[in-house]
């Protein structure tokens, strides 16, 4: 199968090179950076930095995972707009391609994020229920998720991935946390009581690729572990796993004061569920936090 990936220099994207060059596959990876992607996704992996360069050869399927850092900085207007710009922009690119190739892939992945829902408060989340509201990161995603499902009109199978936070030994907002952690100086956000849906890397990949194959499986999908956590719970078992304390709440008025508007998705969560991936037969590998942790913690490269 030939797969070009958008964002296959990021944490998953490489992951996903990981696991799919073993399984033989071909990857073209549409980069920024070209010349970078041979280094960082593998030597067998093409980079290209425009979709031109692809050439009329076959493409089976788009993994689409390309968007600058959400949570690195405040949202000035200018970062929205990259942020914007990062996610839907490229997307309506990729699908202008798309529509004026001859031959075209039977599946698009594209990511999404579970911020599609706003800040959910105590309520489950399931794949079919609405927004419960609509802040700058729901209006985000819900835009980058309606643009990827106008390929359906190119006859191409549509999956939409609402990813959960990410673990993984070598990057993400985990590897962030470590270092205050290691010295003894985390602790939960604000009253840490607000949900955490996360996903181990493995997982991540694993439901990808599941996805990927299974030919029923369109519309949006909650990539996230079945057992979420409140943030004041991870941060506990995050000090168990680092042997550390985790008393110290970062306050909610210096989140807001420093962060402006970024800081409702660092106080807000969601309780989200894969409902759909379990309902169509993923099996999570590692489903609780505790024994994600130390799987990841147990070797840092």
């Amino acid at each position: 199968m030939h797969i070009l990936l958008t964002g296959g220099t990021g944490l998953i994207g490489r992951a996903l090179c990981r696991h799919w060059l073993a399984q033989g596959h071909v990857l073209t990876v549409w980069s920024r950076s070209p010349q970078r992607v041979a280094r960082l996704c593998g030597t067998a992996v093409r980079g290209i930095g425009r979709l031109e360069d692809f050439g009329a050869g076959p493409l089976d399927a788009v993994v689409n995972l390309a968007g600058a850092p959400i949570a690195d900085r405040p949202w000035t207007h200018k970062r929205k707009a990259l942020l914007w710009a990062s996610r839907i922009t490229l997307t309506e690119q990729l699908l202008a391609w798309l529509a004026g190739r001859e031959s075209r892939p039977r599946v698009l992945i594209s990511g999404s994020a579970v911020g599609w829902y706003g800040d959910g408060g105590e309520r489950e989340l399931h794949e079919s229920d609405p927004p419960v509201c609509e802040d700058f990161a729901a209006q985000l995603c819900g835009a980058w998720e309606e643009t990827a499902q106008r390929a359906e009109g190119l006859g191409i199978r549509v999956v939409l991935l609402r990813t959960g936070l990410v673990l993984a030994p070598d990057g993400g907002f985990l590897k962030r946390l470590l270092l205050p952690f290691r010295l003894g100086l985390g602790g939960p956000i604000g009253n840490g009581r607000q949900w955490m849906p996360w996903v181990h890397l493995r997982d991540e990949v694993g439901l990808i690729d599941f996805l990927l194959q299974r030919e029923d499986a369109s519309g949006p999908y909650n990539a996230c572990a079945p057992q979420p956590v409140r943030n004041g719970d991870f941060a506990r078992a995050l000090g168990r796993a680092l042997h550390r304390p985790a008393l110290l709440p970062v306050p909610s008025l210096a989140l807001k004061v420093g962060l402006g508007e970024l800081s409702e998705l660092l106080l807000g969560g969601q309780k989200a569920l894969p409902e759909r991936a379990q309902a169509q037969g993923y099996e999570f590998r590692i489903t609780d936090i505790d024994s994600a942790l130390a799987d990841i913690l147990k070797d840092p490269a």
